[in-house]
């Protein structure tokens, strides 16, 4: 009975070793990866990217400067797919009758947003269909949403688009199709590249908001941008 009760203890002992090298192992594989939540700065991903953040102007609904800078952040899971729509873009020299020499890409106006902000924003235009409720939270305070347009790549300018950004109307709207046939053509190719290769799911009532799907499980931050 002594013999068998060592065995037993030295097979348990042997089991928890092996799971702890197990573990070591598997810690030392993935310590090197970014989390897909972690915010990252979007030009350290996407250097060719434009950003053009609105809230770090007064060309926005509130009609205030809400960031104190320029500088966009996005999660990096978020930031991982949005790469392969610029990547996709980038390499299309053809769009609706027109040429594009050095292909398309995306300008982004806005990305991760401050809860703080997200208050003021909800101060200002308390309704639900335009501004989430801060109590809730947006995915824009996860770092998971991002607000974006198609530009021309070589020029910088912007494809012509239903309406203007924070355009708090029908017209903005991705069912809305009272609008010239390029002008949808171009939605259509934002919204195509968007689901299809980044992923992302869209805001029926705004062409220009898309969602990463996992933020819905990421933290509310309120982290401020320098």
């Amino acid at each position: 009975m002594i013999c068998v009760s060592i065995f037993h203890r030295l097979t348990k002992s042997s089991s928890l070793l092996l799971l702890l090298n197990i573990f070591i192992i598997s810690h030392s594989l993935t310590s090197g990866q970014t989390p897909t939540k972690k915010l990252v700065k979007v030009k350290e991903i996407i250097p060719d990217i434009e950003i053009e953040l609105k809230y770090s102007t007064t060309d926005n609904f509130t009609k205030q400067i809400l960031y104190p800078t320029n500088t966009c952040y996005l999660a990096f899971g978020a930031l991982e797919n949005l790469k392969l729509v610029q990547d996709s873009l980038r390499n299309i020299y053809s769009h609706n009758g027109s040429k594009y020499s050095e292909g398309l890409g995306l300008k982004i106006w806005d990305g991760y947003r401050p809860r703080s902000v997200q208050y003021r924003m909800w101060e200002i235009v308390p309704d639900p269909r335009y501004v989430a409720d801060p109590n809730i939270g947006s995915s824009h305070n996860r770092g998971g949403a991002v607000d974006l347009t198609i530009i021309d790549f070589s020029t910088k300018r912007e494809l012509d688009m239903p309406t203007i950004f924070d355009f708090f109307g029908v017209e903005a709207h991705h069912e809305y199709m009272a609008h010239p046939i390029h002008v949808i053509a171009n939605r259509k190719l934002l919204r195509d590249l968007m689901t299809n290769v980044g992923s992302f799911t869209i805001y029926a009532e705004e062409w220009w908001h898309y969602k990463y799907p996992p933020s819905d499980n990421f933290p509310l931050l309120d982290f401020q941008p320098e």
